[in-house]
């Protein structure tokens, strides 16, 4: 008997290995850390969103998405996603916007209500840590989140 997932799905993604991009993987690594034991919410990171994580927002109620920008104004910008394809909707790298859409197309159906949370990242070069700025965007998002999260 399969259970059903979580109704909230936290979904991060970036690389680790190249400076501020590694915001996403490093809010859901921390978001995990601040929720434990509670229950209702699923976080999920990986380098890129991809077609295939249309099946992870499957009897969800509501996703965030979380990513590095270098276009969000600092600390971070929050905005609502919509299914669209998109330049990046037949490549192996998403969109938030595109993967949505694979969700419609593949369900027939609407996907779940969702937000974009854009993390403001200013160095994205091979092998560098994060900076200390995007280390203070991330602390406010993950402050913004545990708002959304009861919302």
């Amino acid at each position: 008997m399969s259970r059903s997932p979580p109704p909230v799905l936290v979904f991060g993604w970036g690389n680790r290995s190249r400076g501020d991009d590694a915001l996403g993987p490093l809010f859901v690594e921390r978001l995990r850390a601040m929720l434990e034991p509670c229950g209702g919410v699923e976080c999920l990171d990986d380098y890129q969103l991809q077609p295939e994580h249309a099946l992870d927002l499957v009897s969800r109620a509501r996703v965030l998405f979380v990513d590095a920008s270098l276009d969000a104004a600092p600390p971070y910008a929050v905005s609502t996603v919509e299914p669209q394809r998109d330049a990046s909707f037949s490549s192996h790298a998403m969109s938030p916007q595109a993967l949505l859409q694979v969700y419609r197309d593949l369900h027939g159906s609407e996907p779940p209500a969702a937000t974009l949370l854009a993390i403001r990242g200013e160095h994205f070069e091979l092998g560098q840590a994060p900076g200390d700025a995007a280390m203070a965007h991330l602390e406010a998002a993950l402050a913004w989140a545990q708002g959304w999260l009861k919302g």
